[in-house]
C-alpha cells in the first residue's frame, strides 16, 4: 500500500465504527490482498461481510470498493489507463506512416538497456538461488507464457527438476500440491498483472517457498512478495507492452545458470540436443531437406 492512501486510512481510524475499524485495519496490513483478490476474497479473509468493504470505502470518500482498490492501484502506477484498445486508436489509419517501425525498434533498444541496467547486479544472486532450489516452478500466464516457457525449454535441457504451471482445466491446485519451503517459484507478469500468477505467488509465500520475480516494477505486487526480483521494461508505441527485454532478460538468466553449472553441464546439453535430434524433433541438414520434399 502507498504511504500516502494508508496515512488516509490511519487518519480517520478512529472516525470508523468498530466492524469499519476492523475491515481498515486488514486493508492497512494487507495491501497484497487487496489489489489481487475480489471484494468477497478480501472479505473472507478479513471477517466481515463485502458490504462492510463498501460502506468502508464510502466512509473514506470513495464511491465504492471499486474505486477505493483502482485508488491502492493508481497510486502505486498500477493502472494503466489508456488501454489496449486506446492504443489501438492512435495507430488507426497510420498503416503507411514509415516512423511506425522505428519507432518501435527504438522503443525496444531503450527497454533493452534499460533492462541490462537494472538487471546487472541481480541476475548472478537470482542464478544462484534457483540452483540451490529443490525444485524450481515456473508460472507465467497469458502476454508472460511465452517467457516462461523459453525459461522452462531452456532450463530443460540441462535441468529435469523444472516444472511450468498452467491454468488449463484449472489445475493448479494439483501442480502446487508438492510446492514446499525448499523449492522456488519463477514468477513472470507485468501490469496489468496476471491474477492467476499472483494467486500463485500468493500461495507460494504461505508455503515458505522463495518466490523470483520476472517483473516491470519495483511497485509490482509479484516483487513485494519476492526474494529476488529482476525488472525489464515493457514501453511501446504500440497497443501492447513490449515482451522483447523480458525475452532477452531471460536469455541472460539461463546463461548465468549455464555459467554457475558444473563441469558435466555441457554434457547435460550435449545430450538433450543430441535426443532431439535422434528423435526427429530436430531436423539438420540433409534430414531437414528431406523432410520438406515429403510434406
Amino acid at each position: 500500500m502507498t504511504q500516502g492512501a494508508r496515512d488516509h486510512i490511519l487518519q480517520q481510524f478512529d472516525n470508523l465504527s468498530p466492524q469499519l475499524q476492523a475491515a481498515a485495519r486488514f486493508v492497512v496490513d494487507h495491501p497484497n490482498d487487496v489489489l489481487i483478490r475480489s471484494m468477497r476474497g478480501v472479505a473472507e479473509l478479513a471477517g466481515v461481510p463485502p458490504s462492510t468493504l463498501v460502506r468502508l470505502a464510502r466512509q473514506l470518500g470513495y464511491d465504492g470498493w471499486p474505486a477505493l482498490k483502482s485508488g491502492f492501484a493508481h497510486a502505486l502506477g498500477l493502472d494503466h489507463p489508456q488501454g489496449y484498445a486506446d492504443r489501438a486508436q492512435r495507430l488507426a489509419g497510420q498503416a503507411h506512416t514509415h516512423t511506425l517501425a522505428d519507432e518501435l525498434f527504438d522503443a525496444h533498444s531503450s527497454n533493452l538497456e534499460r533492462t541490462r541496467q537494472h538487471s546487472a547486479a541481480v541476475l548472478a544472486p537470482l542464478a544462484q538461488c534457483l540452483q540451490s532450489a529443490r525444485q524450481v516452478y515456473v508460472a507465467g500466464f497469458r502476454a508472460s507464457y511465452p517467457l516462461a516457457f523459453a525459461l522452462l525449454y531452456g532450463y530443460r535441457l540441462f535441468r529435469d527438476s523444472v516444472q511450468s504451471l498452467d491454468a488449463h482445466a484449472h489445475n493448479l491446485e494439483m501442480q502446487l500440491r508438492p510446492l514446499g519451503a525448499e523449492d522456488v517459484l519463477v514468477a513472470i507478469s507485468f501490469a496489468p498483472y496476471s491474477r492467476e500468477c499472483l494467486e500463485v505467488a500468493q500461495l507460494a509465500k504461505e508455503r515458505g517457498a522463495r518466490i523470483v520475480a520476472l517483473t516491470d516494477s519495483e511497485a509490482s505486487p509479484l516483487a513485494r512478495l519476492a526474494a529476488h526480483t529482476a525488472l525489464f521494461a515493457v514501453d511501446s508505441p504500440s497497443f501492447f507492452p513490449s515482451v522483447a527485454a523480458g525475452m532477452a532478460l531471460v536469455e541472460a538468466l539461463l546463461e548465468q545458470l549455464v555459467a554457475l553449472g558444473d563441469a558435466q553441464l555441457p554434457q547435460r546439453i550435449q545430450k538433450a540436443e543430441s535426443a532431439l535430434v535422434d528423435s526427429g524433433v530436430y531436423v539438420q541438414g540433409k534430414q531437414a531437406l528431406k523432410a520438406f520434399r515429403h510434406r
